[in-house]
């Protein structure tokens, strides 16, 4: 994952009425130093998948794990951006970044999957430079 961040965890939500679980994983703790500010924009790269659990099957999970492995070292290393915020359940994975820009993320995203299969992603894009969406799921978790 990303150098800014030291540390990772998990946290799960139960959807009422249907007692389906969402898994989060999210960036806990960032390196003494790190600048939020540094990353204004928000770049959610959602995947879509139809499963009776609202889990996807190992089958779409692995690609899923695939995709990551592909993004992670070009768009994490390359202090294009930082993923801060990873969600599974009820038929959605998204994928949550800051980046210094749109349009650099977007052509590193690109490179790394150059080669490989169409995945069924969408990219929802926008400004976020006080980084509220993340610190509002922040602020929602009981440590």
């Amino acid at each position: 994952m990303s150098e800014e961040v030291t540390s990772w965890a998990t946290a799960v939500s139960k959807q009422e009425g249907t007692e389906r679980a969402i898994v989060f994983r999210y960036a806990k703790e960032f390196r003494v130093g790190f600048k939020k500010s540094a990353f204004p924009d928000r770049v959610i790269l959602v995947w879509k998948y139809n499963s009776d659990s609202g889990m996807p099957v190992p089958k779409e999970r692995e690609a899923m794990d695939r995709i990551e492995d592909l993004f992670g070292p070009l768009v994490e290393k390359s202090e294009v951006s930082v993923l801060t915020l990873v969600s599974t359940g009820e038929n959605l994975r998204e994928w949550i970044f800051y980046a210094r820009a749109e349009q650099e993320f977007l052509a590193a995203l690109n490179k790394a999957l150059t080669g490989q299969p169409r995945f069924p992603i969408e990219v929802h894009a926008g400004r976020d430079p006080e980084w509220s969406s993340y610190e509002r799921f922040r602020k929602g978790v009981r440590d």
